[in-house]
Order: structure tokens, then C-alpha cells, then sequence
């Protein structure tokens, strides 16, 4: 294992004219437009894409990915060394470093924080640093993690957002008697360690941040980062509305452009469009439960989803929803995500095969499927009906039901859900994350769809302690075989990240990972 790993910025990932070479203006606040609104603002028992990219902005970690997504930079803490036998981690905490608050980060706080993060059923995300033993410290700077066994992807493990730094005294002074009921209270008040810090937040309108002023991380003019001073995430579900909204100049900001309205914004003097590398795949989820909501479920039955899958023009989808900017998954995980194998699309649109797999299932013609989608995403409506009509030609009547995000997020937790259109973002450079979360059962049910299978649960565990590269990348290329199979998904494209800025707005990054990286964000005046 390597120890500090350092990388230039990425600057294929900036917008507009980089900081070096302009006089960077400081102040200003950044009006940002979100599809939907975070659930729950702390790091550990969070989810969703929608808590974790704010929580980017509120809680450093010890290391911190580089915006290629792909090395390891110093983040709190400023160099790290793993032991010969690679069960030991030591890593050194920067000088004068402070909460929002102004109190000091301590060494109790980060030992805290690590073990809180893999305390067994503590949050989804406890898989990625399960290896943790125990954390201990040395005088007040120096923390060492004790492993139980070797892991490969620890250091990646350590920039994701779970291993948030966070101060101890004052969650177990928040109200509650379990940990998360303490995590509720101080979420509604967080005190953060990132550049930014919560300000206010108006649940389903608007949440406010405001720069940390304790903030450790300087900028090229030798000031504390962040240079703006806060940041307003409005909530906009609907596509265009967030579009009229930045091009009227009330936004300075917004994400998730439907890419049939990226050439326009391409053209548009005002707007910066760009498309941001990434490790995002988009899917269709099956629930596989044999009952569901007290009926027979037909997506139990694998060639009923593999007719599904080859019933499925995914080329024809890329360009009525992408305008041809995605590209067919040849796995469940994206081409970019380390040790992905396969370079063939998945289920290759093949009617006749379709029908021949509808009839091998016996699942009779007529069959009716319930499909959730986004209220006001211009982009899952497109999806939905073409696999609706699509889908006619095997006798299946497919019924799409637009709810919110709050709701639809609590269907799929609770399992509730038959089929739901959904997306994914790699947090490390690692592929234990996607696998853990999709093919090995114990984490959360193989994506809430209750999908199991004996061998890729081993093979998965193999790979956590598997110290030879070789052998490693062979456990996963298997795991990939299988689930790419029989798996509980009908995969769609890989797309990049459709982010439109004002041409004011220089050095913003959203790294492949997903993060929005505000920390060095400034606009012109």
C-alpha cells in the first residue's frame, strides 16, 4: 500500500478562467439550484446524493479525494503512513485546526468520530471502514487506526463523507437517548469542520450556508478559503423552471440539466455548460420480493427480468433522453470506477430473445408493473415512456407513478417499491463501495430489492482482505459475471454530470465522484 498520494488539479474540471491567472474576487453569495432537498444533514446514517454533496461542503476529512477523483490529497490531516503488515494507519492532524464554532478539532474528536462511523449497524456506509478496530492516539496530533485485517481500500475509505469529523462533546450533549437520536438533534444545528457551515434552512425551499471563518485551507491570494461567503441551495424539482431561473440571473447556478436543453445552454453568452466526468450509471431498480404489498411480484422471477432487460432499446434511449451523450453500461458499475471489467453493452436490445424469455418464465401477458419516477425530471418521464411502450411488445402494461424525492426515497428504505428509476455515483476510487451497495445482501438488501447470492456474498468478502492485485481484480470480474446476469437491475447509460453556471462563476468542480466542491468557488463582480 502507498502512502501519501498527491495530484495536480484537474483542470478539465474547472469552470471558466483558473484563479492563477486572474485576480480572484472574494464575497458573494452563490445561488444554486437543486432538484430536490437534503433529508438529513450529518455524515454517518446518511444516503442520498441529495445530504451527501452538502455534507461535502460541511464536514472535512482526514484525507480528501483529488478533483480527478482518482488520487488522495492531505485534508485534515497532513500526511499518513500504512504499516508494513497493513494494520496500521498513522496519520498526522494540521496545526490550529477549529470547528465553526471556533473550538479546536482534537484528536479525541477524530477518534470519536472514526469509530462512531464503524460502529457495527452505524449507517449503510459502515462497510467501508468495518476493518476499523479501534482508533488510538499520541500526544495531540498523531492518530493511529488499528485494523482488524489488512484492507486494500482504506485510505479511499477515509475521504469519504461517513468519516466526517465532527465534534464529540457537543453530539453527546444533543438530546436523545440513542446515537440516532442525538445524530437528529444535531443535525438541525450541526457545528461543521468544512469550508462552509449551516446558516438556515427552510426544509423544501431554500438551505443557506455561510463560510466557515475558522476554516484551515488558504487560497492562491494567501487568504482562508472559502472565498464566497455562503452558498443558497433553492429547491427547484422542475427542470425547466431551474433553467428560466438561471438564465433570468436569479440563480447563479444549477444541476442536473436535462441534456435535451444543453445544446441551447451551449449557445447561451451568459451560461457556462459543461459536462463533468463521471462514475454516474443510471438503472432501473427491481424489487425481486416474491410477495409485494400483498400480491405475486413477477419481477422474483429472473428470466421474466432478463426478458425485460432485452426488451430494452437502450441505444434508442440514449438518444431520446441523452441526445446521445450517454453510452451503453457494459457493467453494473461505470468504466471508470477501478477494476470494472466487461466491454460489451449489457442485454443488447434483442426482441425475439425477449419474447423467447417472457414465454420460458410463464409469466403471463398482461402482467401489470408500477415504476417510480421524479415528479417534474424531464429526463426520468423520457425513460419511463419509451420503456413503456417498449415494454407493450411482451404484453407488459408498465404504470408510471411521479412522486417526490422524500417520498419516493422512503418507498425504496422500507422496500415498498416494485421498480423505481434511479442513479449512481461512486465516493471512492475503489469498487467495494457500488458492489457492496448492489451485490452483497448484508449491506442493505442488494439495493432494498431483497436480491441475493451465496457466491458473490463470499467472493465480496474475500475481496475486503484480498492484498494481492491480481486475485482481487479476478474476485470482482466474477462478482460482475453474476450480477450482470441475474441481477435485480435493467441496466440503462453512463452519463456525465450536465452542471450550467454564469460565466461569473470561475473555479467550481464537481469531481467524478459526484462531490460539488465549493471550497475554491469565487465569482467575478
Amino acid at each position: 500500500m502507498k502512502t501519501v498520494i498527491t495530484a495536480a488539479l484537474a483542470v478539465t474540471l474547472l469552470f471558466g478562467v483558473s484563479q492563477s491567472a486572474l485576480a480572484v474576487d472574494r464575497g458573494g453569495t452563490l445561488a444554486y439550484g437543486r432538484y430536490a432537498d437534503s433529508l438529513f444533514l450529518e455524515p454517518v446514517l446518511n444516503d442520498g446524493n441529495v445530504d451527501i454533496w452538502v455534507l461535502s461542503n460541511l464536514y472535512d476529512t482526514l484525507i480528501l479525494p483529488t478533483d480527478d477523483g482518482q488520487g488522495l490529497r492531505p485534508g485534515l490531516a497532513t500526511d499518513w503512513k500504512v504499516s508494513e503488515d497493513g494494520l496500521s494507519v498513522t496519520l498526522t492532524l494540521r496545526d490550529g485546526i477549529k470547528f465553526s464554532d471556533g473550538s479546536p478539532i482534537t484528536v479525541d474528536d477524530v477518534k470519536w468520530s472514526l469509530e462512531r462511523a464503524a460502529k457495527p449497524d452505524n449507517g449503510i456506509w459502515q462497510f467501508l471502514v468495518q476493518s476499523i478496530d479501534h482508533v488510538e492516539t499520541e500526544g495531540d496530533k498523531t492518530v493511529v487506526i488499528k485494523l482488524k485485517k489488512t484492507d486494500p481500500a482504506i485510505l479511499s475509505a477515509l475521504t469519504v463523507f461517513n468519516t466526517g469529523i465532527m465534534p464529540k462533546k457537543l453530539f453527546e450533549a444533543a438530546a436523545g437517548a440513542t446515537d440516532a437520536e442525538k445524530a437528529k438533534a444535531f443535525a438541525e444545528h450541526p457545528v461543521s469542520s468544512g469550508p462552509f457551515m449551516l446558516q438556515s434552512w427552510q426544509k423544501g425551499a431554500d438551505m443557506k450556508l455561510a463560510k466557515n471563518p475558522y476554516y484551515w485551507d488558504k487560497g492562491e491570494d494567501g487568504q482562508p478559503l472559502p472565498y464566497l461567503d455562503g452558498i443558497d441551495f433553492q429547491v427547484i424539482p422542475d427542470d425547466a423552471t431551474r433553467i428560466l431561473k438561471l438564465q433570468s440571473g436569479e440563480l447563479q447556478g444549477a444541476e442536473f440539466i436535462p441534456y435535451a436543453r444543453v445544446s441551447e445552454l451551449k449557445n447561451d453568452d451568459n451560461i457556462n455548460m459543461e459536462l463533468f466526468p463521471s462514475t454516474r450509471v443510471e438503472y432501473v431498480t427491481l424489487n425481486v420480493r416474491p410477495q409485494l404489498n400483498g400480491k405475486d411480484n413477477p419481477l422474483s422471477n429472473e428470466k421474466f427480468r432478463q426478458a425485460l432487460n432485452y426488451a430494452t432499446n437502450k441505444r434508442a434511449i440514449i438518444q431520446i433522453v441523452t441526445h446521445g451523450v450517454g453510452t451503453e453500461m457494459t457493467s453494473f458499475m461505470s468504466k471508470a470506477t477501478p477494476l470494472h471489467a466487461g466491454d460489451t453493452p449489457l442485454y443488447p436490445y434483442d426482441i425475439a430473445k425477449a419474447k423467447q424469455l417472457m414465454s420460458e418464465s410463464g409469466v403471463p401477458a398482461g402482467s401489470e408493473l408500477t415504476l417510480l419516477t421524479l415528479a417534474g425530471n424531464q429526463d426520468e418521464v423520457g425513460i419511463a415512456t419509451a420503456l413503456q411502450q417498449m415494454w407493450q411488445a411482451l404484453g407488459v402494461k408498465l404504470n408510471i407513478q411521479q412522486v417526490d424525492n422524500a417520498s419516493r426515497t422512503e418507498q425504496y428504505r422500507a422496500g415498498t417499491f416494485q421498480m423505481r428509476l434511479a442513479a449512481w455515483t461512486d465516493d471512492i476510487a475503489d469498487p467495494n463501495e457500488i458492489t457492496s451497495y448492489f451485490a452483497y445482501s448484508p449491506t442493505i438488501d442488494a439495493i432494498h430489492t431483497s436480491w441475493k447470492n451465496d457466491e458473490v456474498n463470499k467472493l465480496f468478502e474475500q475481496s475486503q482482505s484480498e492484498t494481492d492485485p491480481e486475485k482481487r481484480r479476478e474476485e470482482y470480474a466474477r462478482i460482475q459475471e453474476i450480477f450482470n446476469s441475474t441481477g435485480p437491475i435493467v441496466p440503462l447509460y453512463e452519463t456525465p454530470y450536465p452542471v450550467a453556471l454564469s460565466k461569473k462563476v470561475h473555479d467550481f468542480v464537481q469531481i467524478p465522484l459526484g462531490n460539488n466542491i465549493f471550497r475554491s468557488t469565487w465569482m467575478s463582480k
